[in-house]
């Protein structure tokens, strides 16, 4: 959406602070970048869901990962995501590790070195297809909450020793099914 002067305003709904791709990387920069506020868990109501796939269909463009719901009415969602994660998940999955430490792999590994356990990777939003996530963890400091993409947080989850469970908002799932 524009203005009259022709610059991007952002449409209700959206980040209230449009920020230049330079600012948002230099950290000296005055101008601060907004993110959505945390989920309060507590208010929302989450179902538990299991990743039951990580599939990858030629005529599609990219990997479908499918969780269903683990009670009643078993409802899933198929979310595409990228094939290197697709990839990292299903290795995650499986408990294959590579011959070098990938991304998701040191993640874990920072994490249980760090004594930070993964309390759950919860999928609190859906908006024009795009699934948006958080990992809720218990460090030796207190509760974090971190915005991360779906797919790193489903990925993280697995790596743990002890799978974390993924989380998703009954408001995913209506907009989902909308």
């Amino acid at each position: 959406m524009s203005d009259e002067s022709g610059s991007d305003v952002p449409s209700e709904g959206t980040l209230s602070a449009v920020i230049p791709l330079a600012s948002a990387l230099d950290p000296t920069s005055e101008e601060m970048i907004e993110t959505p506020p945390a989920v309060d868990p507590d208010t929302v109501k989450f179902s538990v869901m299991s990743i039951e796939s990580v599939l990858f269909d030629l005529s599609d463009s990219s990997p479908l990962v499918h969780l269903i719901e683990e009670e009643t009415p078993y409802r899933y969602i198929a979310m595409p995501i990228a094939l290197p994660e697709a990839v990292a998940l299903h290795n995650a999955l499986d408990k294959i590790e590579g011959r070098r430490p990938g991304t998701h792999e040191v993640m874990a590994e920072i994490l249980r070195r760090l004594q930070a356990d993964i309390i759950a990777a919860r999928i609190v939003r859906y908006e024009h297809g795009v699934f948006y996530a958080e990992l809720d963890l218990m460090t030796p400091r207190g509760h974090e909450v971190f915005d991360c993409r779906t797919s790193d947080a489903l990925i993280v989850a697995a790596r743990q020793t002890v799978r974390a469970p993924v989380l998703c908002a009954e408001s995913v799932l209506q907009a989902f099914y909308a």
